[in-house]
């Protein structure tokens, strides 16, 4: 259960800079969908733009890695932070981008994967070799 009130449409249009915001979501996305994350951050307007401009810069704006890659790596950490609404969310946005079911099997082996080695080698406090520090 959330710890604020979700916004609806409705009191959406009542604020300009949320209906603004929510209208860029809707155009970005090609969809009339809000997801519950800006609902959520609606009643601090400020801030639910600063985070939309933030993800928006970051996921849909063109780079070197394609989107479905970036929704991958956004599963990743989202697993490692323990954010299961951001699983569900991205894990849903990366198959829309084709994210195969193989793809996604494969994913979850190597975010297992890394998760155990990062705490054997956080655990046994392993030395960075010398070959993998970038200034020599």
């Amino acid at each position: 259960m959330s710890t604020v009130k979700l916004m609806s449409d409705e009191e959406a249009e009542a604020n300009a800079l949320v209906k603004a915001v929510f209208d860029d979501i809707r155009a970005t996305r090609g969809t009339d969908f809000i997801n519950n994350i800006w609902r959520a951050l609606a009643y601090d307007p400020a801030g639910l733009k600063r985070t939309w401009e933030h993800l928006k810069s970051v996921m849909a704006a063109p780079g070197a890695l394609d989107p479905k890659t970036r929704e991958m790596i956004y599963i990743a950490v989202s697993t490692a932070n323990g954010c299961s609404y951001c699983v569900h969310s991205h894990t849903a946005a990366a198959k829309a981008r084709g994210m195969t079911e193989q793809e996604h099997g494969e994913l979850m082996q190597i975010i297992g994967l890394a998760g155990m080695t990062n705490h054997l080698v956080t655990a046994l406090q392993v030395p960075v070799d010398p070959e993998f520090n970038v200034s020599n």
